[in-house]
């Protein structure tokens, strides 16, 4: 894995992902934890295919900027850039954009877990 893995991903604004929907707020507008989970998810698709078997990468940080709305029935787009990678921490920048331009920017953090161990860390809760 190398600095400089890109990815873009696209994704309608519809009912489901407003804040209203998702109560982050009352609008019918593309909501913020939609944006975030969006981020998320651009950046750990990116990464998939260079980790091994078994691995898999969680979300540990995130400071995100939403700078405009975007109704019902746009389009949003994320583009990540992995921009650092320091152990097992990979550090990611992200800008996303609605039909009419840059609605957020965010700085992002995931961390390369086993996922067989990670699992078993959070069931261990349930004990």
């Amino acid at each position: 894995m190398e600095i400089g893995i890109k990815n873009v991903v696209r994704l309608k604004v519809d009912d489901t992902n407003t804040a209203a929907a998702l109560g982050s707020g009352t609008l019918a507008v593309f909501a913020t934890p939609a944006m975030v989970a969006l981020i998320e998810e651009t950046a750990w698709k990116s990464v998939e295919p260079y980790l091994a078997d078994g691995q898999g990468s969680v979300g540990t940080k995130i400071d995100v900027s939403h700078v405009a709305p975007t109704p019902v029935g746009m389009e949003v787009t994320c583009k990540t850039e992995l921009v650092g990678i320091d152990g097992r921490c990979l550090k990611f920048k992200a800008e996303i954009s609605d039909d009419k331009g840059l609605i957020g920017t965010a700085v992002h953090e995931r961390f390369i877990i086993s996922s067989d161990k990670f699992l078993a860390k959070a069931n261990a809760k349930l004990q």
